[in-house]
């Protein structure tokens, strides 16, 4: 928990955009992984095998009755950068949260490799490894989120 806890909880809240949900998630699947670490084969990283359990974990989440039934609010949260410069603090801050937003409006398909690649530094074979597909299907899934956000940016620069 202590190796991979915070780095969970940021893939299971790209999932769900909720941080008291996505904690409440993260504690249910460390433990599932605890029960279900008798059956770890070791066939791959540790971190890819908790990354697995999580991802499905969110998605049957997301299938639920209770997520499609109960109204969940969001929690946005605001992380402010030391900087001297108070002007620029605020513009990046906007920027990051713009970004943010944008990403997290993909579709999950794409979020997912998104956040695997840029947010944990995955390869894409290990995101393919991770998510059970093609090497190829990821790198075209990341080409067309980043097409798709360069594209919203511009439109939002137009607005």
């Amino acid at each position: 928990m202590m190796l991979y806890g915070q780095d969970l909880l940021q893939l299971v809240y790209t999932y769900v955009k909720d941080k008291a949900l996505a904690q409440d998630l993260t504690q249910e699947i460390f433990v599932k992984c605890y029960e279900a670490y008798p059956t770890y084969k070791g066939k791959s990283k540790l971190k890819t095998w908790m990354w697995r359990i999580a991802i499905n974990h969110c998605k049957d989440y997301l299938k639920s009755w209770y997520n499609k039934n109960i109204l969940v609010t969001v929690d946005v949260g605001v992380d402010m950068k030391a900087s001297s410069d108070v002007e620029q603090q605020v513009i990046q801050q906007d920027e990051q949260e713009r970004l943010a937003k944008m990403v997290m409006e993909l579709p999950i398909m794409y979020r997912e490799v998104i956040y695997l690649f840029y947010f944990e530094s995955y390869t894409s074979k290990e995101i393919a490894c991770v998510l059970s597909i093609n090497e190829n299907t990821v790198k075209t899934r990341i080409r067309k989120a980043k097409q798709f956000l360069k594209e919203q940016l511009e439109v939002s620069e137009w607005i």
